[in-house]
């Protein structure tokens, strides 16, 4: 599950987990991350510093004006994936990401999760980040990664 499109770092990170095992990857990305604690988000916006950003958190473009630029990331993911010698598929969620990940774990009866995201300190301090709710949800082990940024 990530957040934003995969940089050359994550691809290598999360290809690089297992050795030399063939993976495969179900990449489900959710744009703007869980919209449902847009307050926990802009209080982490200001702990960090990042006064600007806590302003405008909740502001992004929803629906068709959040699918392109969402699809576009999806695709570059999952190019990379493919560029790393790995099989991947994937979609975009807009909503109930952690219902659609319960979803297929159970479906491709996956061995674990990786949740890749930017730090969120205050949500994970409530443990509602996507990694902490994820681990009562979806019966396999949940790794948290931290994205890397370009």
């Amino acid at each position: 599950m990530i957040e934003k499109p995969l940089t050359s770092e994550d691809v290598d990170f999360v290809t690089t987990l297992h050795g030399d095992e063939e993976i495969s990857f179900i990449v489900l990305l959710q744009p703007r991350g869980d919209q449902a604690d847009i307050l926990l988000r802009a209080i982490d916006d200001v702990a960090m510093g990042e006064l600007k950003d806590a302003v405008h958190e909740g502001e992004e473009p929803e629906g068709a004006d959040a699918e392109a630029p969402a699809a576009r990331g999806l695709e570059h993911s999952l190019a990379a994936l493919h560029a790393a010698g790995c099989a991947a598929v994937g979609q975009v969620v807009e909503k109930h990401p952690l219902d659609r990940l319960r979803e297929v774990v159970d479906e491709s009866r996956a061995d674990e999760v990786i949740v890749l995201t930017a730090p969120h300190y205050v949500e994970e301090f409530f443990h509602r980040d996507w990694a902490s709710r994820a681990r009562h949800k979806v019966g396999v082990p949940v790794l948290k990664l931290f994205a890397h940024s370009e």
